[in-house]
């Protein structure tokens, strides 16, 4: 196993503060209870750990969705009232902030207790100018995972290319079941399908050259946003996908209403550890890699994926230092707790191997160690104008509202004004 193992330094931090002063920290996160518990559970008993190892300083938290949380973390940082400790994404994302000065550097960190404990390439979408301004916690890719009993009701295998996926889809038509689930709402789960069409015709590098050089004009991203309106033209998708969250269309799955999900393996917990989740459900799920297209430069070992959320210390907290020493706390704790207790792949490196996982988790985490290569999400490459245009067109695209022809061109001319 390529990953090894880390352990924690405790709680206490540089800070004289944290031996007496009354502290309150605000922390704001993205996993409610609801959707998605393990997580959840997992900050809930970090902070149990770090506030009774540190008496003085009590986290306050306030829990948001995806969506809902981008939005406020928006808000807050445009009036300076950002809280001490909050998640950001990588790379495009969190440019604005940056540049805004909004996050303080973490790289004192990185230096001193957490050196050496992250996974070779997860920190540096955090990285802007040689400074490090937010730590990850998680590492993921996205795989499409399958009913295994819906599967074999119609004999089918997973499929090895685009070709054997429509038929697939045809055969589960033809016999009244739903193909695929898909939350379009929110933009990003119908850029996966996008992404990995475009990999597969035009290879690892086409998506980040494209950002990179502020050019979406390659004839291969033309194509996968051909093969897009050709997979929605066969009824690829769960009716009315456009107007689902993710949330939504996750539920749709786990009822066994739609034979695959394409989503990241942060919703492994659900599908192998979640102990309010039938286990009936979680022996039926299993995964493949997105096929190949014949005549493509694409492997079947790229993914779509990397880095996911990361702790950002705000750069007006008042009590930085103890948030940064809870930080530490936090990601090594979340390394130790994540993998054991709730199924979810780290951005630290951990020992698996005296580990009793789940065969799945176990498998993802070996496609992970093989991957040919790993492309961060379009919409976090690409910076926030761009980002939001390439959600708006991504739905617009599968909604046929658009075509093409006409996706390509406005996704290029947003990149072109680097914004």
């Amino acid at each position: 196993m390529l990953l090894i193992t880390t352990g924690c330094n405790g709680a206490k931090g540089n800070s004289s503060k944290s031996d007496g002063e009354k502290i309150t920290l605000k922390m704001m996160h993205l996993w409610p209870d609801s959707n998605n518990s393990a997580q959840n559970k997992m900050v809930k008993e970090i902070i149990r750990e770090f506030e009774e190892a540190n008496p003085n300083i009590t986290i306050k938290t306030e829990v948001l969705e995806n969506e809902q949380y981008k939005s406020k973390l928006k808000v807050l940082a445009a009036s300076n009232d950002l809280p001490d400790i909050g998640f950001t994404w990588a790379a495009g994302f969190m440019d604005p902030y940056v540049r805004g000065d909004k996050f303080a550097a973490v790289d004192d960190l990185l230096q001193n207790e957490l050196k050496g404990k992250f996974v070779a390439g997860t920190t540096e979408g955090y990285s802007f100018d040689g400074k490090t301004y937010a730590l990850p916690v998680e590492l993921n890719i996205v795989p499409v995972y399958y009913n295994k009993e819906i599967f074999s009701e119609f004999n089918l295998q997973p499929p090895q290319t685009l070709d054997d996926l429509k038929a697939i889809i045809r055969t589960l038509n033809n016999n009244g079941i739903t193909p695929v689930t898909l939350g379009g709402k929110d933009g990003w789960p119908a850029s996966f399908w996008y992404m990995y069409l475009a990999d597969r015709i035009g290879g690892p590098n086409l998506m980040d050259k494209a950002v990179a050089d502020q050019d979406f004009t390659d004839p291969s991203l033309l194509e996968a946003a051909r093969q897009v309106q050709e997979l929605v033209n066969l009824n690829t998708f769960i009716k009315g996908y456009n107007g689902l969250s993710n949330d939504e269309a996750k539920v749709q799955f786990m009822n066994g209403k739609s034979a695959m999900f394409v989503t990241g393996t942060w919703e492994l917990p659900d599908f192998t550890t979640t102990t309010n989740i039938a286990q009936e459900f979680k022996v039926n799920i299993g995964y493949f890699k997105f096929p190949t297209v014949e005549g493509g430069k694409g492997n079947v070992d790229d993914w779509v994926g990397g880095p996911g959320t990361g702790l950002f210390v705000s750069k007006n907290s008042k009590h930085a230092l103890e948030a940064k020493e809870f930080v530490s706390f936090f990601v090594q704790k979340w390394g130790e707790h994540s993998v054991v207790n709730a199924g979810v792949i780290p951005a630290t490196k951990v020992d698996t191997a005296a580990i009793k996982l789940p065969q799945m988790f176990i498998d993802l985490l070996n496609e992970l160690n093989k991957a040919n290569k790993v492309t961060l999400y379009l919409d976090t490459q690409m910076k926030p104008v761009a980002s939001a245009i390439h959600m708006n067109q991504i739905q617009a695209l599968f909604g046929e509202a658009v075509t093409p022809e006409e996706f390509i061109k406005k996704q290029d001319d947003a990149l072109k004004a680097d914004k």
